[in-house]
């Protein structure tokens, strides 16, 4: 069994690693304690994100104390709060200090002063942990980076910790589960964050799976009856936190668990990402990852199943594929004890017939993973994992929120201690390419008008050679 280390940076990371290491917990005891008849042992499925440090005491009942359990993670935050909020949880037993690395004063919603500043204060700090964490792995399977895009922490320093584990460790996988901000986020500099974010996102991960605040609200408002947004605008950050922590179990959990159709982790970028820098993949969860009360929340058929699970109403990520551009690879991971592979072929055929266009030569570009163990509390769960032009929108948003700052110079000055004004156009420009780059494929699809095609032909976009 292949061993994750979880990295969590800054304060929405490390409120999405508490809610991840909960379920987590929650779903092996529940797992465990109904089919294993010596009751919660610990088992290669628990190694997977959890060493255990007491071979003579191997139970496992949460949500009482932990004694012999540590979780494989690294948790990272320059403002003590949520940190010191995980020391006084039922969680604090997961982890030794050394996990902590953790300031007082904050990034200040900067990218600069996280990714310059704090990044060359605890390069070494950070290293040595990270060492630490791998050196406890028998085969270590992937790093996995939670962090926001908005924020000076979780855009700064967590993009300096993705370059430094491309350094320390280029052969590993790096997934990472990046939350970009609302169009009304209140943080004034989170565009230029998130340009400057998203390059080295680009250049230092294998695989980027993001989400939007914007599209968690609104699952959790369609979705989660119990829960809404409160009259005084406050957002139920405990329910969307709860979605991104189930993308990351169920992604995870056919490498976890027995299935007839196992996906290692590393397979993901190498089925689904035929260029390097395309890695950004739209996701989408069925059912809501939520308590079920009502008959309605459940899908009537397998067919359903898998319509919904195209369905714009459950992706992560608001754009529109059933509208705009082109699929360019697509992954299904099933989590059920009565879907079978039959089920499965004909569904992905009925969608390929009538709901999805793939780039030509890709047009079976399928990855496929099947887990008999469902979710903690429901009945199935279908993650699909889409490489699709139509992400090119949020790109595009991005920039435009960025040049509107940009053209004023406004904040600039809060920046140009750590960087140079180049930096911001290189961000830019690293944003601008990997849009055309996504309009090059649908161009090359037939997607594209003759105005768009000529403009495309005048760049200087480098010719795309496909995969075999």
């Amino acid at each position: 069994m292949a061993q994750n280390i979880v990295v969590q940076v800054g304060q929405c990371g490390s409120q999405i690693g508490c809610r991840f290491w909960d379920l987590a917990l929650r779903e092996h005891a529940s797992l465990m304690s109904t089919t294993n008849s010596k009751k919660c042992i610990y088992d290669a499925s628990l190694s997977a994100f959890f060493r255990n440090v007491d071979s003579k005491n191997t139970s496992l009942s949460y949500p009482s104390p932990i004694h012999t359990l540590k979780a494989r993670a690294v948790l990272v935050d320059m403002e003590e709060g949520v940190l010191r909020s995980i020391l006084a949880s039922p969680l604090r037993d997961l982890f030794d200090g050394e996990q902590f690395i953790r300031d007082v004063s904050g990034a200040g919603n900067n990218w600069a002063v996280g990714n310059r500043f704090y990044g060359a204060k605890y390069r070494d700090i950070l290293s040595e942990e990270i060492r630490r964490q791998a050196e406890q792995c028998d085969s270590l399977q992937s790093f996995m980076l939670i962090h926001s895009m908005g924020g000076g922490t979780g855009s700064g320093l967590g993009t300096f910790i993705l370059s430094l584990l491309d350094e320390i460790y280029p052969k590993v996988c790096r997934i990472v589960t990046p939350v970009y901000p609302s169009k009304d986020d209140d943080v004034i500099t989170s565009p230029y964050n998130s340009v400057l974010a998203t390059r080295e996102l680009t250049e230092h991960a294998d695989c980027v799976i993001p989400v939007d605040n914007d599209s968690l609200i609104d699952i959790v408002s369609r979705c989660d009856s119990s829960t809404k947004i409160k009259d005084d605008g406050r957002r139920p950050f405990d329910s969307m936190n709860t979605i991104v922590a189930n993308l990351i179990l169920n992604l995870t959990s056919s490498s976890r668990f027995d299935g007839p159709l196992n996906v290692d982790l590393s397979e993901i970028p190498m089925n689904l990402v035929p260029y390097p820098r395309m890695h950004y993949l739209i996701s989408s969860q069925v059912p809501a990852p939520f308590k079920i009360t009502t008959n309605s929340s459940i899908p009537r058929n397998i067919n359903q199943i898998f319509r919904d699970a195209l369905s714009p109403h459950f992706q992560t990520l608001r754009v529109q594929p059933n509208i705009n551009g082109v699929y360019i690879a697509c992954g299904m991971i099933i989590r059920s004890k009565t879907i079978q592979m039959s089920d499965i072929r004909r569904n992905i055929d009925l969608l390929k017939l009538k709901h999805m266009k793939f780039v030509k030569w890709n047009e079976d570009g399928w990855k496929i993973g099947l887990c008999t163990v469902p979710p903690n509390g429901l009945p199935y769960s279908l993650l699909t994992l889409a490489n699709h032009t139509c992400i090119k929108e949020t790109f595009v948003e991005l920039k435009e929120r960025f040049t509107t700052l940009y053209r004023r110079k406004a904040h600039v000055h809060h920046y140009t201690d750590h960087i140079e004004l180049n930096d911001f156009e290189q961000a830019r420009e690293n944003l601008n390419q990997l849009i055309e780059e996504y309009k090059q494929i649908e161009q090359t699809s037939g997607l594209l008008d003759t105005n768009e095609n000529e403009n495309l032909s005048s760049t200087n976009i480098p010719r795309l050679n496909v995969l075999s």
